[in-house]
């Protein structure tokens, strides 16, 4: 049976057993605090099994994407080493809802393994719960019985709390549980040793396919247990391992679950899985046939790859991929985006999603696969640096500030640089690493340290109340005050019972303005210069001197915000909500915002989208703001809606926004902008005025990075722009064709460069004839070292390859110094290198050392740079004592 007819078969099975089939949940976990990923069958009906909800029906089957690389569940690094652990897994499983329990579910396992799937009789084992006197609970005498009827007890397990007591957490439905396990080893095996005594001890060719969970207890919180009023089944079979089981292998990676992976992988590497030398090979092949389902489905299902909580989780996997690629199979190029087109083909019927999603998810992997390899490149030379540098005084050990250099400098998590240092057979100081890590955490601690005094009370409030939508000015009471010592000198933080100050909030920042104390005869007028939010208070800054006497006799003040300030802020939040539209409308609506920041001078936005955008893209984008703008559509402001009729009504959450039981909707046009937003806004897009990109570009793979203007700040921009082509023509002396005058500069330029390159070429053919004239000539090759001018590095491949076609059996080592900097090159006749194991890579890597640099390349021909010029004349002396 195929993969695809294993899974049909099970889900066809259960639809003939009245289940209701179900679709898998998102491998992302949607509305559960407590997941980061759907890691088992039942995380999608926890609310069920809690009293929370009604299932659509009481029995269900499915086929459900797990993920398992964080917290309790880690299968991470066992993924690639053996066989049948996965970080992303298919979870086949049947609930019962207070319907069948014991007898049914054991029953239709058996009728299912053994008669649709042909399993053989005598290689399955099942376990039974044994009982444990602490928490009060028997000897599943039920399942034993039942089990007994079908198996006998010969091949009957009793396994303790650990292997067969399931529990969702610390409190909640629990109950004993009964595990099918197969034995696939020869016949031979098998007669030697009994499978019964290898049962859950990591044998590869021993292990668990389901397990039947039959929920009949309720955990409480003082670790009590209770019957629960109804009892379900819950079970879960491993899709990886039961194909493994059915079509007779004895890896997880032989099935053609993963084989069409491995396939394409054989085709890019030229390597043949099982048929490596170096046993790297088979486990990055593994690793990375394992790693694109996790990274592809994740991706296809919201989370992109980050530097934080998931997003990091699948930006590891993926870096480890390729890492393995990079390192054991020849890579030396983005690969991994090429196995999403295989994947999206194998799953189309099944996880239909992927294949809708091919291209952007193939376009994510590229752009952090870029990423990546450009810091894997440097990474690794600098790791390679300190292991030999160890490995010549005797140390195993990389001390944990080096360990702590290539995460914060190259960006290597620990684990990367743990499991590249266990591969060269060293480990690392974890504890010397985690003090590197503290010792930055403090710096960056002190570095934002702030000395501040005690609130100084001054009146009972109760709560701050915020009028800024709707007024720029209030009376007030100041209520409470404090000083602040920062590196920059002593502000004040004042705290006003009623403001119409915005706190810096949603990447909008905080409003400034002043308040006014005392009457218009006397007052005194405190300057603020920023507004934040700490918890619920809304603390105004201010920077002015020796305020304590005036904040503490302050009667009724009056709280001004500056105006113009905020409407230049107010026009370029409202263009956030009218861009965003306007992105999705043109660019697709997988664009959702990653963040943004907003004063009164410009609005940068982050956005997740695959690619950069085009110039013509980004006018469209521009040219569909500028209509809304030109529609001077108003403000339609709803306050206090219930989250839910919002969210169901179609409105769209700000990335990174909490928010409560009642938010806050702002509409331009329902068909157009509608989201939920604390900012503040203009009363209609005609007081943006107009609107300008003056910027596009990567944030991160995934993640893009935009910058305009509006207003005035436009007007400004396009003057500017005006005033440079201006000063262009001036310089080109008023060409009435702008355009063609400086097509004629660069057609010039490039004149001039061939006729450069032509004078440095005869110069090279000059030192060609000076350098045959003084080559040294041996039996067997003819030598050159010689240090020489020339203007390139380039230009010592010509010279060596120009030299080869010239000279037999050619040896050339030269020497340069070119901008200021050392370089070296090794060239040997390709004949020489079969001949005699000569390496220019290797030699030119050990010359490197005189210059202080490294380098490499090809047998026949490498290149290294340095930054010590004055070891040129020993690398090279070096060099002809070599051969």
């Amino acid at each position: 049976m195929t993969s695809h007819q294993i899974r049909q078969a099970f889900l066809d099975f259960f639809r003939s057993k009245e289940h209701l089939i179900v679709p898998s949940a998102p491998l992302v976990a949607k509305n559960d605090p407590t997941l980061m990923f759907n890691n088992s069958g039942m995380a999608q009906f926890k609310d069920f099994f809690l009293g929370n909800g009604t299932p659509p029906s009481r029995r269900i089957a499915d086929t459900q994407k797990c993920l398992r690389v964080s917290g309790k569940h880690n299968d991470l690094e066992d993924v690639g080493f053996d066989t049948y652990h996965h970080t992303m897994f298919e979870m086949l499983g049947n609930w019962s809802f207070g319907d069948y329990f014991k007898k049914e579910a054991i029953s239709w396992a058996w009728e299912l393994l053994t008669e649709v799937y042909k399993l053989p009789k005598d290689r399955l084992y099942v376990s039974v719960f044994e009982g444990n006197e602490a928490d009060g609970v028997p000897f599943d005498q039920e399942a034993w019985d039942l089990w007994k009827g079908i198996v006998g007890e010969d091949r009957i397990i009793l396994g303790n709390k650990k292997d067969n007591f399931w529990e969702m957490g610390d409190t909640g439905p629990c109950g004993p549980c009964s595990e099918i396990h197969v034995d696939l080893r020869t016949p031979a095996e098998v007669a030697e040793v009994s499978g019964k005594s290898l049962v859950n001890n990591d044998h590869p060719q021993v292990v668990e396919i389901w397990n039947l969970v039959f929920m009949q207890f309720e955990r409480k919180a003082d670790g009590s247990l209770i019957p629960l009023p109804s009892t379900h089944v819950d079970t879960g079979m491993g899709f990886e391992r039961l194909c493994m089981a059915i079509q007779q292998k004895t890896s997880n990676y032989d099935t053609d679950v993963f084989q069409n992976t491995i396939q394409v992988l054989e085709t890019l590497s030229g390597k043949k899985y099982g048929q490596n030398d170096e046993p790297f090979a088979d486990i990055a092949m593994r690793v990375i046939s394992d790693h694109i389902r996790a990274v592809s489905f994740a991706i296809t299902d919201g989370q992109l790859p980050s530097n934080v909580k998931a997003g990091y989780v699948i930006r590891r996997i993926l870096r480890r991929a390729v890492r393995y690629g990079y390192s054991y199979l020849g890579f030396q190029e983005p690969f991994f985006h090429k196995l999403v087109p295989v994947l999206a083909e194998q799953f189309k019927d099944v996880f239909t999603e992927l294949k809708d999603q091919e291209e952007f998810v193939t376009r994510v992997i590229l752009e952090e696969e870029k990423s990546f390899l450009r810091t894997l490149e440097s990474g690794l030379k600098r790791l390679d640096s300190i292991t030999s540098g160890l490995k010549e005084k005797g140390i195993n050990t990389i001390p944990g500030d080096e360990v702590f250099e290539l995460s914060d400098t190259f960006g290597f998590p620990v684990d990367l640089t743990a499991l590249i240092a266990r591969e060269k057979s060293f480990q690392i100081d974890e504890t010397g690493y985690q003090d590197a890590l503290a010792e930055q955490k403090k710096r960056s601690r002190q570095d934002a340290a702030k000395e501040a005094t005690d609130w100084i009370e001054l009146r009972e409030y109760d709560g701050v109340e915020f009028l800024g939508y709707d007024f720029e000015e209030t009376h007030s009471h100041i209520v409470k005050y404090r000083k602040v010592k920062t590196k920059t000198g002593e502000e004040y933080h004042i705290v006003l019972d009623r403001t119409p100050f915005y706190a810096e909030m949603g990447g909008q920042v905080g409003d400034t303005g002043v308040l006014v104390l005392g009457s218009s005869g006397d007052a005194k007028t405190v300057n603020i210069v920023d507004t934040k939010k700490e918890n619920d208070l809304f603390v105004h800054i201010s920077r002015d001197k020796n305020l304590d006497e005036a904040l503490s006799g302050a009667g009724i003040i009056t709280a001004k915000i500056d105006i113009d300030r905020r409407n230049k802020i107010k026009a370029n939040h409202t263009a956030t909500h009218l861009m965003l539209s306007s992105m999705r409308e043109v660019l697709g609506t997988h664009v959702s915002q990653k963040g943004s920041f907003l004063n009164d001078e410009v609005l940068r936005f982050d956005f997740a989208h695959f690619s950069k955008v085009t110039d013509e893209e980004l006018r469209k984008i521009e040219d569909r703001v500028n209509e809304k703008v030109r529609e001077n559509i108003a403000l339609d402001e709803r306050r206090n809606v219930p989250i839910q009729q919002a969210l169901d009504a179609g409105a769209t959450a700000t990335f990174g926004e909490k928010y409560g039981d009642f938010v806050r909707l702002i509409i331009f046009d329902p068909k157009f902008s509608f989201e939920l937003c604390g900012g503040t806004h203009v009363p209609s897009t005609g007081e943006i005025g107009v609107f300008k990109f003056i910027s596009e570009g990567s944030v991160s793979a995934g993640v893009r990075r935009v910058e305009a203007v509006t207003g005035e700040k436009a007007l400004e921009l396009m003057r500017q722009q005006e005033e440079t082509l201006n000063k262009i023509k001036d310089l080109l002396k008023g060409p009435t064709d702008l355009i063609k005058a400086v097509e004629s500069l660069i057609d010039e330029r490039s004149t001039l460069q061939k006729r450069i390159a032509a004078l440095e070429n005869e110069k090279i053919q000059a030192l060609k004839t000076t350098l045959v004239e003084n080559m040294e000539t041996h039996s067997t090759f003819n030598l050159i070292v010689q240090k020489v001018d020339v203007p390139s590095a380039d230009s010592l491949k010509q010279l060596s390859y120009e030299l080869r076609d010239q000279v037999e059996n050619l040896i050339a080592v030269f020497g340069a110094e070119i901008g200021g900097k050392p370089q070296l090159s090794v060239f040997i006749a390709e004949n020489l290198v079969q001949e005699t194991g000569l390496n220019a890579g290797k030699i030119v890597k050990d010359l490197a050392k005189d210059i202080r640099g490294g380098g490499g390349g090809q047998p026949f021909f490498a290149t290294a740079g340095g930054s010590d010029a004055s070891g040129l004349d020993t690398a090279l002396e070096k060099a002809k004592g070599l051969f």
